[in-house]
């Protein structure tokens, strides 16, 4: 197979945490040829979609110790050329959030591939419709009580309610501007007001789940299904337990509740053609479904001697031969 990355630029990632690597290394292990290219190289011509890739070669990392090892240089960038990115056989849309303009111009220009010829993961409408905070309200049963509103009275009321919350901005990635709300916070107000720009951009306001102590578990799903999962735990003097908030990880099990989850989700996952997804849970909560760039690969296989990356190509594999 020919498969073309879209993802940020390959010098600042890195191949012993990005998923993107761990997916290019998969499929140049596995026999096929990996490309890669940016959003600002996308374009529309014929009312085809096309974009300026770049031949990839890898160096695979080492795991070594418990310590993954990448070699320097462990990439090599080949020919660069312009593609009608129907004429591969999958498009990966890899860049990192938040959903920027750039970012959601380049999902209606991958609009313009046959997906009978060529699938994109994830489906560029189905990344639109698909906002990480407010996509997780549609499964009421697994959801922790939320409400999303920039009115400050509404917010003080909910915080007063339930003693403590959590601030989510809508748009942001990584833990960024996510706050701990306390009604009786001196600071309430202005908090509040910053956040939604003097109440114009409405924010979601959840209730504070004490299990969060105990990890923040992110969850891998392939086409709906669970393949891996681990837990996040928080720094010390950190409630936020994204990694890149500086928590750390741990080996964990798929408990029976959060497969319940998997199930709730994975009929509208298939449908909106979100393939490959990362979800995060607290206590058996749904908080969030990440779908522009999930990650996590690489340390849930470090934590379990999995190959999880070898199992997204081949369910591609199965997936384009069974369209033969």
């Amino acid at each position: 197979m020919k498969l073309a990355f879209i993802i940020d630029p390959i010098h600042q990632l890195d191949p012993c945490h990005d998923t993107s690597i761990a997916l290019l290394e998969a499929a140049q292990t596995l026999g096929h040829e990996i490309w890669v290219t940016q959003v600002q190289d996308l374009s529309v011509v014929d009312s085809k979609a096309w974009a300026v890739l770049e031949r990839l070669e890898l160096v695979p990392v080492q795991l070594v110790e418990g310590r993954y090892l990448a070699a320097n240089p462990w990439y090599k960038l080949r020919e660069r050329t312009a593609v009608c990115l129907e004429t591969m056989d999958a498009v990966f849309m890899r860049t990192d959030p938040p959903v920027t303009v750039p970012y959601l111009y380049a999902t209606y220009i991958l609009d313009y591939i046959d997906q009978n010829k060529t699938l994109v993961i994830n489906s560029p409408s189905g990344i639109r419709a698909a906002n990480e905070k407010m996509y997780a309200l549609q499964f009421t049963k697994a959801i922790p009580e939320t409400i999303v509103t920039a009115d400050k009275q509404l917010i003080w009321q909910f915080v007063e309610a339930k003693g403590a919350a959590i601030l989510k901005p809508l748009g942001n990635k990584a833990g960024e501007g996510i706050l701990f709300l306390q009604a009786d916070d001196r600071n309430f107000n202005s908090i509040v007001e910053l956040s939604t720009l003097q109440g114009k951009v409405p924010v979601m306001v959840q209730t504070y789940l004490p299990q969060a102590k105990e990890g923040d578990k992110r969850i891998i799903l392939l086409n709906g299904e669970p393949i891996g999962a681990l837990n996040r735990l928080s720094a010390q003097g950190e409630f936020r337990n994204n990694m890149a908030a500086g928590g750390t990880v741990a080996k964990t099990e798929i408990s029976q509740r959060e497969l319940e989850i998997c199930t709730q989700l994975a009929e509208t996952l298939r449908k909106d053609g979100l393939v490959f997804v990362g979800i995060d849970v607290i206590g058996g909560f749904l908080t969030e479904v990440n779908v522009t760039s999930p990650t996590g690969i690489r340390e849930i296989d470090r934590l379990n001697g999995t190959h999880l990356g070898y199992q997204v190509i081949n369910w591609l594999e199965q997936t384009k031969q069974s369209k033969k």
